[in-house]
C-alpha cells in the first residue's frame, strides 16, 4: 500500500502537475528568466506583464497605428519639458519615462500616450529585446506596461516620480486591445510572468497587483493591416484557465470603491 501511495505522489509530483503547469510551450526560450525590472539603484521594479513577436520596426509601426508615441531620451531638457508640462499643464505627448532595467540592461524602447492635458498622467511601456528568435523564427520583446496616476515622490528614496495604478493587469489587457484594433495583431497568448501578486510594490514605492501573467501579442509582419477575423488566440494550460478564472473575481473586490463611512 505504501508502495502504491509512493508511485501515486511521483507520478503526480513529478510528471502530471509539472506538465499541467507548464506554460512556457509558446515560448520556451523565456524560460527561467527574471520578470521584474530594477531600479538604478537595484531596487525591484515594475513587473513584466506583456510581450510582442516582431521585429523592431514592426514594433514601432505597430504602436504609431495604435496611436502611442516613443517616449524622448532623458536629457536635461526633456526633464525640464516635462516639469513644465506638469506644472503649467501643457501637453508632452513624447515625454521620457526613467529608466528600468532587465538583466542589468535598460529598456530598449518605450513609448507612451497621453491620458490627460500634461504629462501628468499616462499610459506607458517600456519593452526589451528578450530573443533574438523565438518559436515564431522572430524576435521576442518583453515589457512593463502601467498607468501613471499622478507625480509624487518616491517612497524610496524621495526622488520625484510618476505613481502608478495599481491595477496593472488592466494597463497590459488595454494596451493589447489598443494594438488589437488597430488591425496589427495576428495572435495573442500567455506565457507565466512574475507570478500572482497581491502586494506587489515596484521601484517608487507604489503597490500593484496581477495575476502574473504576460500578455504576449504576435505582430503582423511589415505592420500589414489585419482585415477579417479577430486574431488567433491560443489557450494556456488548464490550471492556468482556472486560474485566472478565479483571479476575475478577485480582482473585481480589488477594484470595488471602499464603502462609504457616511
Amino acid at each position: 500500500m505504501v508502495g502504491v501511495v509512493a508511485l501515486v505522489w511521483a507520478g503526480l509530483a513529478y510528471a502530471a502537475l509539472p506538465l499541467i503547469w507548464r506554460h512556457y510551450e509558446h515560448q520556451r526560450g523565456l524560460e527561467g528568466r527574471e520578470m521584474v525590472t530594477r531600479t538604478s539603484q537595484g531596487i525591484p521594479g515594475d513587473p513584466l506583464n506583456v510581450g510582442f513577436v516582431g521585429s523592431p520596426s514592426d514594433v514601432v509601426c505597430a504602436f504609431h497605428a495604435a496611436g502611442w508615441a516613443p517616449a524622448d531620451p532623458v536629457t536635461l531638457a526633456s526633464s525640464l519639458k516635462i516639469v513644465g508640462s506638469v506644472v503649467l499643464d501643457r501637453p508632452y505627448p513624447a515625454a521620457p519615462v526613467s529608466a528600468l532595467y532587465l538583466d542589468g540592461r535598460r529598456e530598449d524602447l518605450s513609448f507612451q500616450r497621453a491620458a490627460g492635458r500634461s504629462a501628468d498622467t499616462r499610459h506607458h511601456v517600456r519593452l526589451w529585446r528578450a530573443l533574438e528568435n523565438g518559436e515564431e523564427g522572430r524576435p521576442v520583446w518583453l515589457g512593463a506596461a502601467s498607468f501613471d496616476r499622478g507625480v509624487g515622490f518616491s517612497r524610496y528614496t524621495l526622488q520625484v516620480t510618476h505613481h502608478i495604478d495599481a491595477d496593472i493587469d488592466a494597463e497590459r489587457d488595454g494596451l493589447i486591445a489598443a494594438l488589437t484594433r488597430a488591425g496589427v495583431v495576428d495572435g495573442v497568448y500567455e506565457v507565466t510572468g512574475v507570478g500572482q501578486t497581491l502586494m506587489g510594490r515596484n521601484g517608487g514605492g507604489d503597490r500593484y497587483y496581477t495575476d502574473g501573467e504576460i500578455a504576449l501579442a504576435r505582430l503582423t509582419p511589415d505592420c500589414a493591416a489585419r482585415a477579417g477575423s479577430a486574431p488567433e488566440t491560443l489557450p494556456g494550460p488548464p490550471a492556468v484557465e482556472w486560474k485566472n478564472r478565479v483571479w476575475r473575481s478577485l480582482r473585481s473586490v480589488l477594484q470595488s470603491p471602499p464603502p462609504s463611512t457616511r
